[in-house]
């Protein structure tokens, strides 16, 4: 069954590494204006799942739709283009530069060869940054060089580049790892905010903070879905509480 109404549609979806299967006949539908968080013991291939969808990793079997469009087997740089975007654990941002002009360099037309510097003074490259600065709260700090900002900030900026491209899917991983109480609860909050419009998945440990942003959880085990629902839903689940929030 496709159901065309879905942001992705994730069917069937295996990857064996040397006979292991990493992901095993996995199904997943995710709409958009959702916030779904992927939960699950180390190991049980969510990160793999993220690197399928944004094709980092090759699939053995089954089909990842993004918008209707068949993304299985395309290059990397194809399914950016389509609108996935993705922030690995560790922040890549240009730490010499200003937030304004990492804000500016991500900007579609001018990304690869610093070619976004020339155009920053563009009318349509300035309110973008404008608009993300202030979605990401660092529109106060457009002039300062990456490199001073706060861990949490750094972390704002990245979602920040992401978002200059008009990702329709946005996929982080661990996005409040190391991150003071406060900056948690913004990271949330902004969370919130850019799920508005598009479709935002999060790999997280950190259950109190799931509790705050999912709209729907789903758990991961040994490559296949233990369970999916509400975060209420999925604590109460005995499977759940016996291979992961138990221990």
């Amino acid at each position: 069954m496709s159901n065309t109404d879905f942001m992705l549609a994730v069917e069937d979806l295996t990857v064996s590494f040397d006979g292991f299967k990493a992901i095993d006949k996995l199904t997943l539908y995710v709409d958009r204006d959702e916030l779904r968080v992927i939960i699950g013991p180390n190991g049980a291939g969510k990160t793999t799942l993220l690197d399928l969808i944004c094709g980092k990793t090759r699939a053995s079997a089954g089909s990842i739709k993004f918008a209707n469009r068949e993304m299985t087997g395309l290059p990397e740089y194809q399914i950016v283009r389509a609108g996935v975007g993705r922030k690995f654990q560790t922040p890549s941002i240009y730490e010499n530069l200003s937030v304004f002009q990492n804000l500016a360099v991500s900007f579609p037309r001018g990304r690869g060869v610093f070619g976004a510097l020339a155009f920053r003074t563009g009318d349509d490259v300035r309110q973008r940054v404008t608009d993300v600065a202030a979605e990401i709260g660092l529109d106060e700090a457009l002039e300062r060089e990456a490199a001073q900002l706060s861990h949490g900030q750094k972390q704002w900026l990245e979602i920040g580049m992401l978002l200059m491209q008009e990702p329709q899917l946005l996929m982080l991983d661990e996005p409040i790892a190391g991150m003071s109480v406060r900056e948690r609860e913004q990271t949330a909050a902004l969370l919130k905010r850019i799920s508005k419009g598009r479709a935002v998945i999060v790999i997280e440990h950190d259950m109190d903070f799931v509790q705050q942003i999912a709209d729907k959880v789903t758990v991961m085990h040994q490559g296949k879905i233990l369970a999916e629902g509400s975060m209420a839903q999925v604590q109460a689940d005995p499977r759940v509480i016996d291979v992961y929030l138990g221990h």
